[in-house]
């Protein structure tokens, strides 16, 4: 575990280790031996495995907790898997970090879904904190998990929240010190943990943004006054408007952010259209929304935008070293934006150099207490 003097105190790199196509006895057994002595010091890890392994999941924490009695644990499963540089999918893999952080700095977020006092005690210390982070995990399921996202961002107004749902074609299991589903759960920090965060789009414009005249719950009803979707054909070009089914997969709504001063937005998925009353059905209401876009995927798109994000990460970092990082991507990006062989993970290394980063391919990504899709959200310790 290499040890750095930062201001006067002792900072360590976080330790990390991963395996992949054995049994789960068989990619523990690796892992331990990759972790080798884990200091007294660590008491925080983080275990991502693919899904592949839900019927393992409670053994393998049993076990880590075994190995390493101070370290409390968060998690997820995912299909599929970051560890380093490398992308693991279609096979059990887990990958494991734990690092050290001040006493008294971070707070266990139970699973929970709004309902009852299991949260309480966490609630509790995080609403008292004057700003913090925190790395949260979600169920797909749920009905309303983006309810529980903002409520947990209204309890701590200075509050930065960033995370993942849970991708599974088992269970949608997440890791809080235990093994939970159905709700929300994962680590809060308070101002003593540094942390920087920033996110890439897998999406890109366009065409102008639109005044969401009217809408109906999901229903793009008119765009500036016109038929939804002659708006939205118009900026798609002619050969997506002579055949709308060439859209699936490469055209998308977003909805801008207000007050953006990045002019970020939201992906969002189009479910339908109506050709005789010109309607478009959107992946999440619409009531609240006042203006819509159109975007398309786009991989090198995706590999420029992913390549600013990096270069504004470097920027801040400054000469600080990195610890240790959480990389939670979109089942989009990955293999099926970027290629084959692991190269979205390889660009961040090849910007930031090398450092211990896990994380998993999500069914949605959380930036800034906020649900995307079609992004990559990169946090690191400092």
């Amino acid at each position: 575990m290499a040890t750095r003097t930062v201001s006067g105190e002792r900072r360590h790199t976080f330790l990390s280790a991963s395996a992949a196509g054995e049994s789960a006895e068989g990619l523990l057994d690796i892992c331990l031996a990759q972790l080798r002595e884990i200091p007294a010091t660590a008491n925080l890890g983080f275990l991502y495995a693919t899904d592949d392994l839900a019927d393992d999941l409670q053994r393998l924490l049993l076990s880590l907790k075994t190995q390493a009695p101070q370290v409390a644990w968060i998690g997820s499963l995912g299909m599929g898997l970051i560890a380093n540089g490398q992308e693991f999918y279609d096979q059990p893999a887990m990958a494991v970090m734990i690092g050290d952080f001040p006493p008294g700095s971070f707070h266990i977020l139970p699973s929970f879904d709004g309902e009852g006092d299991r949260a309480a005690d966490a609630i509790h210390w995080w609403r008292a904190q004057p700003t913090g982070f925190a790395l949260l995990h979600g169920d797909p399921g749920h009905p309303d998990i983006i309810g529980l996202l903002e409520y947990v961002g209204r309890l701590n107004g200075g509050g930065f929240i960033n995370g993942g749902l849970t991708s599974s074609d088992t269970r949608n299991y997440q890791i809080a010190e235990q093994i939970g589903s159905g709700g929300l759960s994962g680590i809060l920090f308070d101002q003593q943990v540094r942390v920087l965060t920033d996110h890439t789009q897998g999406c890109s414009p366009i065409g102008p943004i639109h005044e969401l005249s009217q809408s109906e719950r999901n229903i793009a009803v008119r765009l500036d006054n016109r038929p939804a979707l002659e708006v939205m054909k118009e900026d798609a070009g002619e050969v997506i408007a002579r055949d709308l089914s060439q859209a699936a997969g490469y055209l998308f709504a977003a909805l801008p952010i207000p007050g953006s001063d990045t002019g970020d937005y939201l992906v969002r998925n189009l479910l339908g259209v109506d050709e005789h009353q010109g309607l478009i059905a959107v992946g999440d209401y619409l009531d609240d929304q006042r203006q819509l876009m159109f975007c398309r995927r786009d991989g090198n798109s995706a590999s420029e935008d992913m390549l600013r994000m990096l270069k504004r990460l470097r920027t801040r970092l400054g000469d600080e070293p990195i610890r240790g990082g959480v990389y939670i991507s979109c089942l989009g990006r990955g293999r099926n934006q970027f290629g084959p062989h692991s190269e979205e993970l390889q660009l961040i290394h090849q910007e930031l150099g090398e450092f211990p980063l896990v994380g998993f391919f999500a069914n949605g990504e959380i930036y800034n207490g906020r649900l995307y899709g079609y992004t990559g959200v990169l946090t690191l310790f400092t």
